[in-house]
């Protein structure tokens, strides 16, 4: 467990990159599990920088940073897994009912506009919340038991 929190910064970026993209391919393209990967992602970040600071509004500072850049990569690998498909807007002809994509709203076209915004936008944020919160509850465990 201790050679997992003491890896070299570099080792940990790629490996959360391979494990992200591993994790947006096994759910096609939806970010379920990048989502639920926020939670051991959170984890480690707190316990990382438990390890070196003292003083919460660093940790809590630094938290919210590296939350951000794990959902901005998030971000931009949805961008460029649903902007390819979100071209079908601009042709007249296409067929938004055989996308494969869930019909969540009444009409196939605005359904298919809500479904890319929820992958492009809300996943990423979703995996922000995920990734915050389970550093504030590791965060919590820590310092409730040193008093």
């Amino acid at each position: 467990m201790n050679k997992i929190l003491k890896m070299n910064k570099k080792k940990i970026i790629v490996v959360y990159i391979i494990l992200d993209m591993i994790f947006a391919g096994i759910g096609m393209g939806v970010p379920f599990l990048c989502i639920l990967f926020g939670f051991p992602v959170g984890w480690y970040i707190s316990k990382q920088l438990a390890l070196r600071e003292k003083n919460l509004s660093i940790i809590l500072n630094e938290i919210l940073k590296y939350a951000l850049y794990t959902s901005l990569f998030t971000f931009i690998l949805m961008l460029g897994i649903w902007v390819p498909l979100s071209t079908m807007l601009l042709d007249p002809g296409a067929d938004f009912v055989n996308t494969g994509i869930p019909m969540i709203l009444y009409n196939p076209k605005i359904s298919f506009i809500g479904w890319i915004i929820l992958m492009i936008f809300i996943s990423p944020f979703l995996q922000l919340l995920t990734t915050v919160f389970a550093s504030n509850v590791a965060l919590w465990g820590l310092f409730r038991k040193k008093g």
